[in-house]
């Protein structure tokens, strides 16, 4: 039995549809949907249609994309109002959501406890030079703005950053519940840590990456593995003998050369034990 994780499957595309649909069935794993599976409750309908016939359990967190309010979509839901009918269509399928009670995983190993998780951003992912009130003129100074901006509506908070604030405190206080003896696999859309939002050609887009609230949870929450998308740049990476994985598949020209999606999806449980030599 293992765990397997992928994000970003961004399926407007039609590539990426075929891809999806190509996926061999794995009748005794579970799989970690990390974000961004579209723009449209279609998409997460396709998604979700495809995906959960063909793992024994499937995890969902949302994205920055599944928030958005599409002009073309009636009603066109906002805000938290969105992401509960994204909730609620998770649910028809039968699969787990941030609003869950946390699972144990069922399979060979210590007591594990998966931690599906939606926190947002607050523009705090930039050098410390940068004041908070200058965030978004930063990123605007190389021509930088995110979509999100325009299509992602917080309500009914007054901002995103308070929308994160509010998702962040909830959360910390479901992880400060968990029993002491069981290590978690924390998984959200965005990177935990600033330090992991490897943008070589856009750096300032990290504003749009996450939150330094979290920049300590991977050992606060006794972590043995991270899961994160949005980047589009996987990899697997190691701090303080945790491991995180970046799962995104991403746009078809990014993720073609790596061959079909079955190689792509990262595996989580039981994954590596320690780096790479």
């Amino acid at each position: 039995m293992k765990l397997y994780a992928i994000s970003d499957l961004h399926l407007r595309h039609a590539d990426n549809r075929a891809a999806l649909e190509a996926l061999a069935p794995h009748p005794e794993d579970w799989l970690i949907v990390a974000g961004d599976v579209g723009e449209t409750l279609a998409d997460m309908d396709t998604m979700l249609r495809t995906l959960t016939p063909r793992f024994a359990k499937l995890v969902w967190v949302p994205g920055n994309h599944e928030l958005w309010s599409m002009p073309t979509e009636k009603p066109a839901l906002r805000g938290e109002a969105r992401y509960l009918r994204l909730v609620d269509l998770c649910h028809q399928h039968g699969a787990l959501t941030p609003e869950d009670p946390y699972p144990r995983w069922p399979g060979e190993g210590p007591h594990r406890i998966l931690v599906p998780m939606f926190l947002g951003y607050d523009y705090t992912f930039r050098p410390e030079h940068v004041p908070p009130d200058k965030a978004l003129e930063w990123a605007w100074e190389e021509d930088l703005m995110c979509t999100d901006e325009v299509l992602l509506h917080p309500d009914p908070y007054p901002s995103r950053q308070a929308w994160c604030a509010a998702r962040v405190e909830q959360t910390r206080a479901r992880l400060e519940r968990l029993p002491p003896d069981a290590t978690t696999i924390l998984i959200n859309h965005y990177p935990l840590r600033y330090e992991h939002v490897r943008l070589p050609r856009i750096p300032r887009f990290s504003i749009w990456c996450g939150t330094r609230l979290t920049e300590d949870w991977h050992t606060r929450y006794r972590a043995e593995a991270v899961v994160s998308g949005h980047l589009h740049m996987p990899a697997t990476l190691w701090r303080d003998g945790v491991r995180f994985e970046e799962v995104s598949l991403g746009y078809p020209m990014q993720w073609r050369h790596r061959g079909e999606v079955d190689r792509i999806l990262r595996e989580v449980l039981p994954g590596p034990t320690s780096p790479a030599r």
